[in-house]
């Protein structure tokens, strides 16, 4: 709790005090879930730590295309429980050949502390000093982002995929309220020229999406810093935008896992909350977000919900 204290400490100061910073409800989905304890399980019950011949690994199947996926990745029957599959294929092959196997699915799997501390890279001048924030991404830690920037007083236009919508608004009700109650939303095709045309116009960018998945709608670095060169891009992943791990698919509670955001009993890995990636990350994205616009730097800003859990977790060590 010190460590996001201290993020949010951080945050409302580079904010000029815009934002009421709330630890407790800022880790807090607030959703019409009912949650369980963390331990091996996550509190969602979708993800969990398993252990391999060496090592452990964090495992989510959120997604019903995962699940149909474990026979592939384990050998086992399709009608064998998945998860009775995964702990016993895990047993008997190492951290590093499950996770191997699972990025060729496209799984969310993650060895657990595998990832290193978040290092942003250093932009370039010549940012945009006016325009508003458009905000594509999905689920929990790209749209807190864009809920903090605009609890500062920035226009912040959510748009919405009719393709692909972004799934909390059925599935956590309360939770999309919170994030974009302040936020404008926009119905659009994500690879229509009316979003390109709205992206040559904003001052800050975010998406959630892989660095491929977004440039086969159009929505890669050379199209967009051609027509807007001062815009600032917070481009949110699991584990990365560069290279392999731009690739990896990964989700709050795996990622938590993957940066060692993670308590240990009796020689097992336990979660520490729910899906706690998400708003660290969120939270870790407003703030390099505003220091960004303080300066008046353009470019992309590299946030991955793994690399941050683990410079949070570094604190607790």
């Amino acid at each position: 709790m010190e460590a996001i204290i201290a993020a949010g400490e951080r945050l409302v100061a580079i904010s000029g005090n815009r934002i009421a910073f709330d630890p407790i409800r800022a880790l807090s989905r607030n959703d019409d879930l009912a949650l369980g304890d963390p331990g091996l399980w996550s509190p969602n019950r979708h993800s969990r730590l398993v252990a391999c011949r060496d090592d452990w690994i964090a495992v989510s199947l959120a997604r019903e295309d995962d699940r149909d996926l474990v026979p592939a990745w384990t050998g086992a029957d399709f009608a064998d429980d998945v998860w009775d599959a995964i702990t016993a294929s895990a047993a008997s092959r190492t951290a590093a050949e499950m996770v191997e196997t699972a990025i060729l699915l496209h799984l969310p799997v993650a060895r657990v502390g595998e990832a290193i501390p978040l290092v942003p890279k250093q932009l370039q001048v010549g940012g945009r000093e006016d325009g508003f924030v458009l905000d594509l991404s999905a689920l929990w830690a790209g749209p807190y982002c864009g809920a903090l920037l605009a609890e500062t007083g920035l226009e912040v236009i959510k748009v919405e995929s009719p393709s692909r919508p972004d799934p909390t608004p059925v599935h956590a009700p309360r939770l999309d309220a919170r994030l974009n109650v302040r936020k404008r939303r926009a119905n659009i095709a994500l690879n229509s020229p009316e979003l390109r045309a709205l992206v040559a116009d904003a001052r800050v960018l975010i998406t959630s999406g892989r660095p491929h998945a977004l440039a086969k709608l159009g929505l890669d670095e050379k199209r967009l810093f051609a027509i807007n060169p001062g815009l600032l891009w917070i481009a949110i992943t699991a584990h990365g935008w560069r290279g392999e791990a731009a690739m990896r698919v990964g989700f709050g509670d795996d990622c938590a896992a993957a940066g060692g955001l993670v308590g240990w009993q009796d020689d097992k890995p336990q979660f520490l909350g729910d899906a706690l990636a998400d708003p660290l990350t969120g939270v870790t994205a407003a703030t390099l977000a505003l220091s960004a616009l303080g300066e008046g730097v353009a470019g992309l800003v590299d946030v991955s919900l793994a690399r941050t859990s683990a410079s949070f977790a570094a604190t607790l060590s």
